[in-house]
């Protein structure tokens, strides 16, 4: 082994792909979750950097049209000085490092200092651009000829290295990367140079991203469409007849939610099954947690398991309730053989199937997902004289035990978990709010209304809150979380009729198919 991979560390240089966090590759999204530090641009989605180990050092460096963060040059030697230190880098350079993104200047910079170094590929937005927006980019009937060029040339040149003539005639396909503050420029190149002034051609902005926005036209009227648009970078332009395919072939912008902006309140743990449902329908999502699980302070819990023989039933009201439990039953070094002779009842599919998870099937799930239901089921059993234990939030209604206690049961409630707020994001919110650029706000819990509306009060006065959300629909997962924003002032305008994660999705699916 060569002497200086004893004392450096080593880069990879990463292509984050166009934007679509799910278009990373697996050696890429392994190299994030193995650095030490991850130095990443403006166009690397954020979504990546979640990848990353809890330890890992965020080393943002800008790269957005102009307005860099740190220079070329700067970055190149922050390679070098990491390497150096003995870590592990990963350069994460939206779309491909290879295609207009200096990479090749970074491993110029590294191979000067003898820094070991590997190149992972990304999926270039020349490509999957188009591709989203429903442009093929070859078609054996149109065209088999493709061509990637620089939309804006290195400013220092003292000539043009475009050799226009063979750009306008020579390629079937022309794709044009960071090229719209020069588009009149590239538009009247190609037609003084031979292309016709009807090819067709699009600019694809931040594709492959629920921002996505798509113009078309011919040479002769994209300019005008462009400035009337006001579309601005990042864009890819695309030039040729095969952009007449895309008035059939779109697909991503015909998504039923495409466009909205959401943001999801649930707690960070929780948001990304409601998030990645969202996002599938074309939504774009903000995750704004504004609780935080955390484990209840007392042992009243632990007390309980100690004496679980003298219980008959177990009810359970939310996932959370049933996580924490098992969590602090395993703690204890007992197992599920210890509820072999407790009958289960949960509130909800997914609390039943959290549940399950652990080997139990739930004797008891009622038809509608609230408290009165599981009190409904109840009036079916013989609870006289019985002992329930209910392990559940701090914040719980009271309905549960008062009901099943005048039943007849002894009903022990115990705090498995409590909430408490998170202010994390709130200041990008606020100014999203104030800006209108809110769509959706959902709640999937009275919890998340809570502390949402203390969240806003700290910051705003009743009557500007009112104001701030006459523009955002607000949906909810059921009655119950509806009540309680109507109680904080807050304006309901979708109530699920099923409270699961999928009924809230349904219910705003079908607001927008009305609208």
């Amino acid at each position: 082994m060569p002497e200086y991979l004893h004392n450096t560390g080593k880069v990879y240089i990463v292509g984050a792909g166009p934007g679509d966090p799910g278009l990373i590759t697996v050696k890429g999204k392994t190299c994030i979750e193995t650095a030490d530090v991850v130095v990443y641009d403006y166009l690397a989605s954020s979504a990546l950097l979640t990848y990353a180990k809890s330890q890992t050092e965020l080393i943002y460096v800008g790269k957005k049209g102009g307005d860099h963060t740190l220079p070329q040059k700067d970055i190149n030697a922050l390679l070098v000085t990491l390497a150096k230190q003995g870590r592990i880098v990963t350069r994460l350079k939206g779309g491909d490092p290879f295609i207009f993104g200096r990479g090749g200047e970074e491993v110029e910079a590294l191979l000067a200092e003898n820094i070991p170094f590997e190149i992972v590929p990304g999926v270039t937005s020349a490509i999957a651009a188009p591709a989203y927006a429903g442009i093929p980019l070859t078609h054996r009937d149109f065209t088999s000829t493709l061509g990637i060029v620089t939309g804006h040339e290195d400013p220092t040149k003292k000539e043009s290295q475009l050799h226009w003539d063979a750009i306008a005639k020579g390629m079937g396909t022309i794709v044009f990367l960071m090229g719209v503050k020069n588009l009149p420029h590239i538009v009247q190149s190609l037609i003084t140079h031979g292309r016709s002034p009807d090819t067709p051609i699009a600019l694809v902005r931040w594709g492959t991203t629920p921002q996505q926005m798509t113009v078309s036209g011919t040479l002769a009227t994209i300019v005008e469409k462009v400035n009337q648009s006001g579309l601005t970078a990042p864009c890819v332009i695309v030039v040729g007849d095969v952009v007449r395919f895309r008035e059939q072939m779109k697909w991503f912008e015909n998504r039923p939610l495409f466009g909205k902006t959401i943001v999801i309140t649930r707690a960070r743990e929780q948001a990304s099954e409601l998030s990645e449902k969202l996002t599938q329908l074309g939504a774009y999502c903000i995750e704004f947690p504004v609780i935080q699980i955390m484990p209840a302070e007392t042992d009243d819990l632990d007390k309980a398991m100690l004496n679980l023989a003298q219980y008959h039933w177990l009810v359970f009201t939310s996932v959370n309730g049933v996580s924490y439990f098992f969590d602090r039953l395993f703690k204890l070094g007992k197992d599920v053989r210890s509820l072999h002779h407790i009958k289960t009842a949960c509130i909800g599919p997914a609390t039943a199937n959290r549940l399950l998870s652990f080997g139990i099937q739930s004797d008891i799930i009622p038809e509608s997902y609230r408290a009165e239901s599981i009190i409904d089921a109840f009036k079916n059993e013989s609870i006289s004289e019985r002992r329930i234990l209910l392990p559940r939030a701090a914040e719980a209604r009271p309905i549960l035990p008062v009901e099943l206690s005048r039943m007849g049961a002894h009903v022990d409630e115990v705090i498995a978990y409590r909430t408490v707020n998170s202010n994390e994001h709130v200041d990008s919110i606020s100014e999203r709010l104030e800006n209108g650029q809110i769509d959706v706000i959902t709640f999937t819990s009275s919890s998340t209304v809570k502390h949402f509306a203390t969240l806003l009060q700290q910051r705003f006065s009743t009557e500007t809150i009112h104001d701030l959300l006459k523009k955002t629909v607000i949906a909810s997962i059921g009655p119950i979380t509806s009540e309680t924003a109507e109680r904080a002032g807050i304006p309901v305008h979708i109530t699920a009729s099923k409270y699961t994660i999928d009924g809230l999705i349904d219910a705003i699916m079908a607001f927008y198919k009305v609208r």
